[in-house]
Order: structure tokens, then C-alpha cells, then sequence
């Protein structure tokens, strides 16, 4: 038995702790709040490594703690490579719906305005890299083993798959208020298709790959235009 004790206390408590940590996130420890204290690079930066405490780190460290078979259960919520032939064939499907997608949101003036989260991650090309890989790192990573692993695979055998998509997609949605409208509606709609992925595969991983991919394709589209401007 964990040292927390009943092994069956844990989904609560990491579903407390979760809803702690959101409300942590999107107030204290929000990168437009910081931006007032330091430039939005080291904002941004700071914003994601809080993410990746609050939202990878702090439920391991929980997991851990109460689970007699920590790295079973981990396993089971998704840290695993899962079905991987199929995985790797979504991905491959995926690419150039994931290339495309961000092509268009980067042609959306409002999304120009929202991304890179850093603007002046734009000023070079050594901290645009340095900016997308502690994106990848510390903020992809931690959002799907939330979503996609955690919500939704620990209640994917209580709850039955349609109310565990529906969940992780409400609030994954919800994260993404005070975006810009279409994104919020892509947001709704990838948290099902992302679910479903990792319903398939049994991991997030593959969701990842795909996830990360539009953001960080995004980015750079946005990244080109703004460093060929600046460039002589």
C-alpha cells in the first residue's frame, strides 16, 4: 500500500490537487501577470516551468508516493509507447493536416497577436530554439499527460469513453479562455480527436508528436516573418 495510505484515495486527491493547480495557473502564476515584473521571454519561460512543476512533477511526485506500483499506473495513464505501429501511423497522418492547420492559424492576424507566447523570442534564431524546446519540454509534455493521460485514462474504466473525451475536453477548452475564438472551437474539437488518439494507442505520446507539432509549426511560421522583417 502507498504511503498515502488507501490506494483508492489517489483519484481524488490528484483531482484536488489538479483543481488547485489550474486555478494556480491561470491567476499567481500566469505569464501575463509576470510580463508586469520581467521581459515576456523570462515571463513566458518562468510560466512554463511553473506548468511543468504543477502539472507533471507535483502528480508524479503524488503517484509515487501513493501507489505501491507507480510505474504500472503510470503506464496505465498513458507513459507507455502503447500500440505503436498504429501510433506511428497517425502521426504520419497527421503531419500534414497538423502543417496545414497551422499554416492558416498563422494567417490569422488574431492568432499572430496571441503567438509565440514570447515576442521576443522572435528576436533570434538561438532563443526562438531555445523558446520552442522549453515549450515542447515544459509545457506540451505536462498538458497532454494532464488531459490525455491523466483525466482521461483514470476515468476512462469508471466513466465509460464518451463522458472521459467529454471531461478532458471541457477542461482542456476551458484552459484556453481569454484566446482567440477559433482557437478556443479547435481546442474543443482536438480535445476529442486527441482523446480518441490516445484511446487508440493507449498513450498520449502519439497526441504529443501532434499537438506539439501545430503549435510549435505555428510558432515558426509567425517566427519567419517576423525574423525576415527584422533581418537587413
Amino acid at each position: 500500500m502507498g504511503l498515502l495510505g488507501n490506494p483508492k484515495l489517489l483519484q481524488p486527491i490528484l483531482f484536488v490537487y489538479l483543481a488547485l493547480a489550474f486555478a494556480l495557473l491561470v491567476t499567481v502564476f500566469h505569464y501575463k501577470r509576470r510580463i508586469k515584473a520581467a521581459n515576456d521571454f523570462r515571463a513566458v519561460l518562468r510560466y512554463f516551468v511553473f506548468f511543468f512543476l504543477a502539472l507533471l512533477v507535483v502528480p508524479i511526485l503524488i503517484i509515487c508516493l501513493a501507489s505501491a506500483a507507480p510505474g504500472q499506473l503510470l503506464s496505465s495513464l498513458g507513459w507507455t509507447m502503447g500500440r505503436s505501429r498504429r501510433g506511428i501511423l497517425l502521426m504520419v497522418i497527421a503531419i500534414p493536416i497538423a502543417v496545414a492547420s497551422a499554416y492558416v492559424a498563422s494567417n490569422d492576424p488574431v492568432m499572430r497577436q496571441q503567438y509565440p507566447l514570447s515576442k521576443q523570442a522572435c528576436s533570434s534564431l538561438k532563443k526562438f530554439v531555445l523558446y520552442e524546446m522549453a515549450y515542447l519540454v515544459l509545457y506540451y509534455l505536462p498538458w497532454e499527460f494532464v488531459f490525455r493521460g491523466l483525466l482521461f485514462f483514470s476515468l476512462l474504466s469508471s466513466s465509460g469513453l464518451l463522458a472521459s473525451l467529454a471531461l478532458q475536453s471541457i477542461v482542456s477548452t476551458l484552459y484556453h479562455i481569454g484566446h482567440p475564438d477559433s482557437e478556443i472551437f479547435a481546442a474543443l474539437g482536438s480535445g476529442f480527436i486527441f482523446g480518441l488518439i490516445a484511446y487508440s494507442t493507449g498513450s498520449f505520446l502519439y497526441t504529443l508528436f501532434i499537438h506539439a507539432l501545430v503549435g510549435i509549426c505555428n510558432d515558426a511560421l509567425i517566427f519567419h516573418r517576423y525574423y525576415r522583417r527584422a533581418s537587413p
